[in-house]
């Protein structure tokens, strides 16, 4: 940003453009909150029901710890995509060479044997970040931004922690919108640190036009 005139905020000087944007950005997450409310009240009804008619009556809700903003512990919400004791199951499969080989390296499992039917199509959908919407409202999340990791995730990748958690975790980012699960750890690491060094107006932009097409066709939501 190209501002002479500083102005202190939250202990670290600046520009008048920078927050101008960061206010904007704001006022922008808790507009798209808002609306976001009115379209995830029919969709809990929605897929409540369907995990009722498979015989599945647990919470439809996954709530998860993770790291938020200059490394605050957040708790982000999704609807639950696997099944019920999916914690346990992970423990089971990482005592396989080949499953925990797979998780060391992407924490994540390609064919994750976990995942629900109605999970399936959550994930493939994208459906399944829409109660992420109450952390944007919360502020502990916006909607673009790095995607929140769990704890020791950023270290075992050698991560930029200084980077990284500079700014406030989003529901979408530069990542998700870019090949999201077709693409190794370590470049997403790279296109996570990309936002964040050109955060600004033109960048998020891109980001939202880029998600929506993704969402569109499906592009890495796996």
């Amino acid at each position: 940003m190209e501002e002479e005139v500083l102005v202190m905020n939250e202990s670290k000087n600046i520009s008048v453009s920078e927050l101008f944007f960061f206010t904007s950005k704001r006022i922008f997450d808790i507009f798209c909150s808002i609306i976001g409310f009115i379209f995830l009240v029919p969709l809990i009804i929605i897929v409540k029901i369907c995990y009722i008619i498979t015989g599945d009556f647990n919470s439809i809700f996954f709530k998860q710890k993770r790291i938020g903003k200059n490394g605050k512990i957040i708790y982000i919400y999704k609807f639950r995509t696997m099944v019920y004791n999916a914690e346990e199951v992970l423990k089971e499969l990482l005592k396989n060479k080949k499953y925990k080989k797979e998780w060391d390296e992407n924490q994540k499992l390609h064919n994750d044997p976990r995942i629900t039917k109605i999970g399936n199509i959550l994930r493939k959908t994208s459906l399944d970040e829409f109660p992420q919407f109450i952390n944007v409202l919360k502020g502990d999340m916006s909607l673009i931004g790095p995607r929140p990791l769990v704890e020791g995730e950023l270290d075992a990748h050698n991560g930029n922690h200084k980077i990284y958690e500079s700014v406030r975790p989003g529901i979408t980012g530069w990542w998700a919108c870019n090949g999201r699960s077709n693409i190794d750890y370590d470049e997403r690491l790279k296109l996570e640190y990309y936002y964040v060094k050109n955060i600004g107006f033109k960048i998020d932009i891109k980001c939202i036009i880029y998600t929506i097409k993704a969402v569109i066709y499906k592009t890495g939501a796996k």
